[in-house]
């Protein structure tokens, strides 16, 4: 024993009261007393207590929003059109955004996330050109033609500050709690080839997404959220209601977030009759066929130039869309949501399946977790090989059908994280995409069971860890997505909490106990925006 910390010890046992001193019997000589931790660092054992911020009136200490839980809204009224000669996308849109926080604002932030498409941007910097994430040496990147704030009948062109794929912006006056601004917006953008593996186009095909200036969030954890995008990472928005107002050449069938709401004025009459059929048909109808397509018939009769589609959604955090002359288009129903499928000829084989796909995965992840909350889903065909939106995924042509479903479940199932609990995708990568796979075993053995259970998928996970762990491959879950080698992105943001879930529910709470508290964390975050610790207390 150290001399000092004796010296110490015996200055203290002198100094209590006698009865005390002779109060307390010397330990008998055998008994030794048991040590669970060596490190002198507390508690770090696998079943240690978590260490989480106190509760409070936003977030309780149950896992459940506050009494007094917060969160803005934005509203998003857009329109644009496609040059597909210029190859670019021309917009306008009126923004409004309620400050529902018990701050005053001065400013807000945008994201402007085609500034990844820019010569010197942090993304050429980070990730390799020719990387699945590296922009590919593309010049592009958002422009700006009008930014006014409204103030009644005024407009003001507001101060702004862009800082790559975020941007200050100063209010003309500060908005209170509870006050709306609105704001008036003109932009354009040509639009890349590869976008990071998150949007682009082939062809004559176009998939557009982070294509509009978008809010960043304002929370009561972080105030604003300035992460930028920098390609791996994804994304964190706040929900509100969307019209989109879409122009593009007269040949094209587009598909996008929301339902479609001038279909007299974009679609035949035929194709109108067949999508209510389609509503009540458990198995896919022919929307938009080949012979259609080859024929021109695809399209109303007389229509040349340009035709505007027009989408609204309501309480979604984004709106995307996707576009091709080649389009053929399946749809089916599920408890009155439309399944949809839209890809092109050269990918029948094996496409012809994704309208089913789509609706099984529906009925997968609805009725064992919580129930799809929009009008319809859609998979589309094109060269992003696996994105999630609201309401539309992307993806690739695929080699087979197991291949294609593990992807169309894959990104279906992100609806319900994080389009549904929307969690911070830049900061807790694994909140939504580890959260996914786990629910996405349960769909893949649904509907290809000769591919392996449920407990077989999880098993195969589970070896696929622990074989990284033996190589000393093995990293915290809990990193920033664009700080993550990409290499290892798939383990520790997708599988190993994958794992971790699997492990938590068949061996620690059993399948009721966790199921039940799944579903519960489901419910109470849903259009909200949870934290790690707020699923972590509800699971306890």
């Amino acid at each position: 024993m150290n001399t000092r910390l004796f010296a110490l010890l015996a200055a203290l046992v002198a100094a209590a009261p006698l009865a005390a001193q002779v109060a307390a019997p010397a330990a008998p000589a055998a008994t030794v007393m048991p040590r669970f931790d060596n490190t002198g660092v507390g508690d770090t054992s696998i079943f240690a207590p978590l260490v989480l911020p106190a509760g409070n009136m936003y977030r309780s200490g149950s896992g459940a929003p506050g009494p007094k839980y917060w969160q803005n809204h934005a509203d998003y009224d857009i329109k644009a059109s496609l040059d597909t000669g210029s190859k670019t996308l021309t917009g306008s849109l009126k923004l409004r955004y309620t400050n529902n926080s018990p701050d005053t604002l001065r400013f807000i932030w945008l994201q402007m996330e085609q500034n990844a498409f820019t010569d010197k941007s942090l993304n050429s910097f980070i990730f390799p050109q020719d990387s699945r994430f590296g922009a590919r040496g593309f010049e592009g990147g958002d422009i700006i033609d009008r930014f006014d704030q409204l103030l009644g009948a005024r407009r003001v062109a507001v101060k702004r500050r862009p800082n790559e794929t975020v941007m200050k912006v100063d209010l003309a006056e500060p908005l209170a709690p509870g006050r709306m601004a609105t704001f008036d917006v003109a932009w354009h953008f040509l639009i890349p080839e590869h976008g990071a593996d998150r949007m682009g186009r082939e062809g004559s095909l176009y998939e557009l997404a982070q294509w509009y200036p978008r809010v960043n969030v304002y929370d009561d954890l972080r105030g604003w959220n300035t992460e930028p995008y920098l390609g791996q990472g994804e994304f964190y928005l706040e929900y509100g209601d969307f019209t989109v107002e879409l122009t593009v050449p007269a040949g094209y069938i587009v598909a996008g977030t929301g339902t479609l709401v001038n279909p007299t004025a974009v679609l035949t009459p035929a194709q109108i009759s067949r999508l209510a059929q389609a509503i009540k048909s458990t198995t896919p109808v022919n929307i938009v066929t080949l012979d259609e397509i080859r024929s021109g018939a695809a399209r109303p009769k007389g229509t040349s130039g340009m035709l505007t589609w027009k989408f609204s959604a309501k309480k979604v955090r984004d709106a995307v869309w996707a576009a091709s002359p080649e389009y053929l288009w399946d749809a089916s129903g599920y408890n009155g949501i439309l399944a949809q499928a839209f890809y092109r000829p050269s990918a029948i084989d094996p496409w012809k399946d994704a309208a089913d796909q789509t609706r099984m995965s529906l009925e997968e992840y609805s009725t064992r977790w919580y129930k799809y909350p929009w009008p319809q889903m859609s998979a589309v065909e094109g060269p992003i090989s696996g994105m999630e939106y609201p309401m539309l995924v992307m993806e690739a042509k695929s080699s087979d059908k197991y291949d294609l479903y593990n992807v169309v479940t894959h990104e279906i199932g992100h609806n319900w994280f994080p389009m549904l609990v929307g969690s911070n995708e830049r900061v807790y990568m694994w909140q939504d995409e580890g959260f996914n796979t786990f629910i996405n075993t349960f769909s893949e053995a649904k509907r290809y069971p000769e591919k392996g259970d449920q407990m077989t998928r999880a098993l195969e996970e589970r070896r696929g860890v622990e074989g990284a762990m033996k190589q000393n491959f093995d990293m915290p879950i809990d990193v920033m997505p664009d700080r993550i080698d990409p290499r290892l992105l798939g383990l520790a943001a997708y599988t190993k909490p994958s794992v971790g879930l699997q492990l938590l529910r068949q061996e620690i709470m059993g399948p009721e106990a966790f199921d039940d508290a799944f579903r519960t964390y489901i419910e109470r975050w849903a259009f909200k925006h949870p934290s790690p610790a707020d699923f972590y207390r509800t699971m306890e």
